[in-house]
């Protein structure tokens, strides 16, 4: 018996499941088909320094951040917390005003962008890359500056 030939060719059991496995994985969307992202930007940066002084939980901001970026601020957020309880200072509501958001596309459906707020005792930077995701803008990469 000769065995059949080795072929990329899909079989009908192995493409149902790469056709089930591409319509229920998260989908691509172009930038013409979601919102406008600067008042996005202006929360989620609210948002994340408000997480870091400890005054919000990292989970209700993971619903717009992708897993790896999520990761980023949970770190930052533990680390935040251990700093003041080290020098003993408690949770307080940051003031900061948005000064500043630049934006860019480098691509159909992603906008980079850097966010530069000004605080009681400093001026920050947040750079977020959003990447068009299922119909809505999700946070792929973040940088506190």
């Amino acid at each position: 018996m000769i065995p059949p030939p080795l072929t990329d060719a899909p079989t009908p059991q192995t493409g149902a499941a790469l056709e089930l496995a591409e319509y229920f994985a998260p989908q691509r969307t172009s930038t013409r088909d979601l919102p406008e992202p600067e008042p996005l930007l202006e929360n989620l940066t609210r948002g994340v320094l408000e997480v870091l002084a400890g005054v919000r939980e990292p989970d209700q901001l993971a619903r717009w951040f992708s897993e790896d970026a999520f990761h980023v601020v949970l770190t930052r957020a533990n680390l935040a917390a251990r700093a003041r309880s080290a020098r003993g200072i408690a949770a307080a509501r940051p003031a900061h005003k948005v000064l500043r958001i630049r934006t860019c596309s480098p691509a159909d459906g992603i906008i980079e962008s850097v966010v530069v707020t000004a605080g009681p005792t400093r001026t920050r930077a947040l750079a977020i890359r959003l990447e068009g995701w299922d119909g809505r803008w999700r946070a792929t990469s973040l940088a506190l500056l």
